[in-house]
This record gives C-alpha cells, sequence and structure tokens, in this order.
C-alpha cells in the first residue's frame, strides 16, 4: 500500500513481550479517533522490515527497562536514517535517553547549567578526587534508572570508597541495588508503615515486567559519577517542553527524603513556577531539536537553577492533569492535553489532529 502526504500511515511498536500499556495504546486511540492509519508492529515478527516499508511514521515509546533500552538503540537508527522514516521518538530525542553520563556531557557541551557533576571512568582517579573532597554529603548515581530508585547520599569519605570500590569490581552493582542506606529500598522497608507511599515496593526491588523480561539485567560498573548535593530544595520543578508548550508543576520530596522524582506529590499552581525554568527548558529544547523533553530543575546555594536531568518520557497522567501549557511568548493556554496528542501533532503535520474526548482516552485504563 502506497502513501502520499495527505494519507498517512502510522506504525506504533509493542512493548516489552507484546504488551501494550495504557500510554501506548494512548496513541492509537487518537489515531482512530482522527481516521489515521495504523498498525501494531513487533521486531520479532518476520514480516516486520516489510511492514517498515509501508509507513511513513513509526511511533516507540520505549521505557528504561533493559531489554526496551537494547532494542530502541539496535533498530531506532536504521528505521530513522536509512528508511528515511519520521520517528517518534527520533534520534536528537531518545540517543542519551536514561543516561545520566551523556546527559551531563550533552549538557555541559552548549553550557546549559547542569548540576556540579564529577565523572571518573579509572577507580585511581575516583579515590584521589573522594580522599580530597570534604563538602560532604555528596549524591552517587547510576547512570540508569527513574524515580530516584539509583540515587543515594554519600556521608562520608568510607562510604565514597566503598562505592567506589564495588563499581572497579567485577560483581558491580545492579539496578537498584546500591549497598547504603540511603538506597529507596532501605528507605522504603523503613518508612512505609509512616507514609502513604505511592510507588509499588516491588518496583523498586526490580521485580516487574511480563513473563520471560528481566527489566534489569545491566550491571553497572567501571564508572563512578558523584554529583554535587544542593540542600534547602524541598521540591523540583518538572517542565515538559513538546514543541511550542511548556507543561510545569512542583514535586515536593518525599517525606523525610531529600528525592522528589517519583514522589507523587505534585503541586499544579502555576503561580509558583518560576518562569526562567521554562525559559530555560525551551531554550535548551530548541538548541537540542528535541521533540518531547521532561527536565528535572533545582536551585544551587544562589538560588541559580541547575538541571539535575533530562528524559524523553514520563507519565503521561502527570502532563495531562497540568492546567494548561505556557508557549514560547509566555502565554498560557488553559485545558487539559494528552502528552501523545502534542507529539502527534509536532509529528504528522500534514494532518489537523483532534483530541479524543476524556472518556475514550481514560477507556483506556481499563
Amino acid at each position: 500500500m502506497k502513501y502520499t502526504a495527505k494519507t498517512p500511515i502510522v506504525g506504533i511498536h509493542e512493548g516489552l513481550n507484546r504488551s501494550r500499556s495504557t500510554p501506548i495504546k494512548r496513541y492509537q486511540l487518537i489515531l482512530d479517533y482522527n481516521k489515521i492509519s495504523n498498525y501494531w508492529l513487533n521486531i520479532s515478527d518476520i514480516d516486520f522490515w516489510e511492514k517498515i516499508k509501508n509507513i511513513n511514521y513509526f511511533i516507540f515509546r520505549f521505557s528504561q527497562y533493559h531489554s526496551d533500552l537494547q532494542l530502541a538503540e539496535t533498530i531506532l537508527p536504521i528505521i530513522e536514517s536509512h528508511y528515511k522514516i519520521k520517528c517518534f521518538p527520533d534520534q536528537n530525542t531518545c540517543w542519551h535517553y536514561d543516561d545520566k553520563i551523556k546527559q551531563y556531557y550533552l549538557l555541559k557541551t552548549y553550557d546549559f547549567p547542569a548540576v556540579d557533576t564529577w565523572i571518573f571512568w579509572d577507580k585511581q582517579s575516583a579515590i584521589d578526587f573522594i580522599s580530597n573532597y570534604s563538602d560532604f554529603p555528596l549524591v552517587f548515581k547510576l547512570k540508569r534508572g527513574a524515580g530516584s530508585s539509583n540515587v543515594v547520599l554519600i556521608k562520608n569519605k568510607k562510604e565514597g570508597l566503598k562505592i567506589i570500590n564495588r563499581m572497579f569490581s567485577k560483581k558491580g552493582i545492579l539496578c537498584n541495588k546500591i549497598p547504603l542506606k540511603s538506597n529507596l529500598k532501605y528507605y522504603y522497608e523503613h518508612i512505609l508503615t509512616l507514609y502513604p507511599l505511592r510507588r509499588d515496593f516491588a518496583n523498586i526491588r526490580g521485580k516487574v515486567g511480563p513473563e520471560g523480561i528481566h527489566p534489569y539485567w545491566q550491571i553497572q560498573r567501571d564508572y563512578v559519577i558523584f554529583q554535587k548535593f544542593l540542600p534547602q530544595n524541598e521540591f523540583d520543578t518538572r517542565v515538559t517542553i513538546i514543541g511550542n508548550r511548556a507543561f510545569a508543576f512542583r514535586r515536593y520530596n518525599r517525606p523525610g527524603d531529600f528525592r522528589a522524582s517519583g514522589s507523587g506529590r505534585i503541586d499544579y499552581d502555576i503561580s509558583k513556577i518560576d518562569k526562567e525554568c521554562i525559559k530555560l527548558a525551551f531554550e535548551i529544547s530548541n538548541k537540542m531539536k528535541f521533540q518531547s523533553m521532561a527536565y528535572d530543575m533545582l536551585y544551587d546555594e544562589n538560588k541559580n537553577i541547575k538541571i539535575v536531568e533530562i528524559s524523553y518520557t514520563f507519565v503521561d497522567t502527570a502532563v495531562y492533569n497540568c492546567p494548561g501549557y505556557f508557549d514560547q511568548n509566555m502565554s498560557f493556554h488553559k485545558g487539559h492535553f494528552w502528552p501523545q496528542f502534542c507529539q502527534l501533532q509536532d509529528l504528522i503535520k500534514e494532518v489537523e489532529l483532534k483530541q479524543p474526548p476524556e472518556e475514550m482516552m481514560k477507556d483506556g485504563e481499563k
């Protein structure tokens, strides 16, 4: 079947083990509502590459799970660069996804204000650094992981050396298995009875995923990421840029903890949002030509904005629940908008899309 500029055909890749999660299904709901041809694809099908030839748009909303990352890093560059098919996400948007080292190097290349970070690729350099560091606590991160699950506080030189020795050993560290008590695993075990936490504890232990899929199987080793600890931040500011739209809200830290990502404690009051955060996010997305990007921002001791990390994908309902979005002129547009709808609007420009009714989009959650 040949396509023309007026008859877009969209291929949507299924998730792990042919799963079609609600966020992925929402792309299909929007396309069906607008009568745009689309069908599901799976790389394991023997006719996958033949089907690819019959589409002009490809969507693969892959997650941070290692199996997803492995697949996305394999097929997306080929589909976009060699089949010349427009993708979401494209390579500008996703090549650094869930890799805090790539993100930091990219931001520093253009002098964007990332949190002070020290990355070491050999053990002795890391030991020399921690031996001379005095401004504890210090943040240690694995380059992989979402929801603060692989972020801990290093309280002293002893803990720093413990992490360094482990990261430069054959054993390394698995995601969600950082051997310190500030690991969220320990946090949830000891605080669970005190506070109504929203995140499923099984996720923290990494025991999730369809049958036959092991979400986190890469051993992290032979590098160390230390990051300056920025105290007196009771919340971070999450700004999500999709094209000419900025969705913004505050995320408050977990009770008694320094981490906001994954807390679920969201404040949608736009009057509290620092507009400089929005302007900075737009500047970065325009410079990097990102289709979609969420920015986590904190303040340093001088109240300067610092970027903690970025991510092309995010919890879609958190963005939908925003009361509207800012454009690049800082005008506010009221309404609730699904990020999938905004992403498709920007991707398929030859068709004027309409957002389906809320009840239709919520049907995907059943």
